[in-house]
């Protein structure tokens, strides 16, 4: 696997994973399903090749990617595909599973699609990070988290399938209001894409690839539309912020999920509204981690 050169940027990495064992590429892993597929059964698990364990997408893949010819962190994030380009059924992580497994989202026993029709991005998220119902960034216009993993806008040529791993350069980030609650947007490239060299900031995306960024945030805009709901709105007078800024926004989220996982987001809850102690206490049930483990992973920088 050959990449080009990029900029390393401390990025922290966190505890041990749930299961023991942390994920930096798809190398040793594979994916399965299980059920019928267009019911709510449906499950797409991912396994550890060796033994194979169980693994969750949302935890024991690192966040950093890691060059599994040399085992060594890269400048390049993982990226967890839910949403194959060109597709509208709307998969996505189970964070509230034991597992964490990929399932069909339903409403009221009806699984979703996007109406509005296919998505034309690899639509997913980064393992290892969670925008905290309990926190208000600055510029999410007074809106808290989503309480999920930060979603990611893969603009590649590649078609990515549901549950694949794939390392991506991070170009920069929308900042979505979603229903009242922050939903971030972080637009990257598959690292072995043709553009990649190309692409390092988010102003190149729109040098080489013009009307990309804008017919994201159209798409983020209108897709609930046919669903009978309003258009969405955006923060930052709608504009997508650089790499810097987007890279601070997925620190927080690093963070968010070490304190989640941990169980120390759940222990300071106090203070907080009824909803939004349920949403924390819901994730932790299903998701904290053994705070006796030792924590014998490196802090890469990318």
């Amino acid at each position: 696997m050959v990449f080009g050169t990029e900029t390393q940027v401390p990025l922290g990495e966190p505890l041990r994973s749930a299961t023991g064992a942390s994920h930096g590429s798809a190398t040793n892993l594979e994916l399965s399903s299980h059920g019928d597929e267009n019911t709510t059964e449906y499950r797409i698990k991912a396994a550890d090749k060796s033994g194979k364990k169980p693994i969750s997408l949302w935890h024991d893949v690192t966040l950093v990617h890691v060059d599994p010819a040399t085992d060594r962190p890269t400048p390049y994030l993982n990226f967890v595909c839910e949403i194959p380009k060109f597709s509208r059924k709307k998969y996505e992580i189970a964070t509230d599973e034991v597992g964490n497994f990929i399932k069909q989202d339903e409403k009221k026993g009806v699984l979703r699609e996007f109406k509005k029709g296919d998505i034309f991005f690899n639509y997913g998220c980064l393992p290892r990070t969670w925008e905290d119902p309990t926190f208000v960034h600055p510029d999410a216009e007074g809106c808290r988290g989503d309480n999920d993993p930060v979603d990611v806008c893969e603009i590649g040529s590649r078609i990515i399938q549901t549950g694949e791993i794939r390392p991506t350069k991070v170009l920069g980030i929308l900042c979505m209001i979603d229903e009242g609650e922050a939903d971030w947007k972080v637009v990257t490239i598959d690292a072995e894409d043709k553009w990649a060299p190309f692409l390092n900031d988010v102003d190149d995306v729109e040098k080489h690839l013009p009307g990309t960024l804008s017919a994201i945030r159209e798409w983020f805009r209108t897709y609930k539309i046919p669903d009978g709901k309003p258009p969405n709105v955006f923060g930052l007078d709608e504009k997508f912020m650089d790499k810097h800024y987007a890279l601070e926004i997925i620190k927080e989220c690093n963070h968010a999920w070490k304190e989640l996982i941990t169980g120390e987001k759940e222990r300071n809850l106090d203070n907080m509204d009824p909803e939004v102690q349920g949403l924390v206490r819901k994730l932790s049930k299903s998701n904290l981690v053994d705070l006796a483990a030792e924590d014998d992973d490196e802090a890469p920088a990318f």
